[in-house]
């Protein structure tokens, strides 16, 4: 894994969604990123709760920092092929917090375990990511 601080991935994410939805990379180790999002009305859904998409969103977010710290970054990219999640428990307000952790990194694919919790540490969102490991040009991505 690719040695970067926190402080390099959140600047990397100005002006994206990440920045939108006030997700902040709080932690890289040698076997995991871990990252948090606030509950509040730029993340609820019309009830009050936080939204099921913003949950998925910063699972992806970590989930994709982390792959991308085991590639090169000169020759490929990593890019979400597949991604679920299990939403365990509702949010008000405060923030969540997600730990993501590489279950398999390949040469074409990695898989990523996101768990996401609330501020007394009790599970809000399982979720696991499927990510694509594709050469420069290869992702349909056009810099034209």
């Amino acid at each position: 894994m690719r040695a970067v601080s926190p402080a390099a991935l959140n600047e990397g994410s100005r002006g994206t969604l990440v920045e939108h939805l006030g997700i902040e990379i709080l932690e890289v180790g040698s076997d995991l990123i871990r990252g948090r999002m606030p509950v509040d009305q730029r993340t609820h859904q019309p009830f009050g709760l936080l939204h099921g998409g913003a949950s998925v969103a910063l699972a992806e977010t970590l989930g994709s920092m982390g792959a991308s710290l085991y590639i090169d970054p000169e020759h490929a990219m990593a890019v979400g092929l597949e991604i679920n999640a299990n939403h365990l428990r509702a949010v008000t307000s405060g923030w969540v917090t997600g730990t993501a952790r590489p279950i398999h990194i390949g040469r074409s694919t990695q898989v990523w375990d996101i768990r996401i919790e609330d501020e007394r540490g009790r599970q809000t969102c399982i979720s696991r990511l499927t990510m694509a490991i594709v050469p420069h040009g290869k992702a349909g991505i056009s810099n034209e």
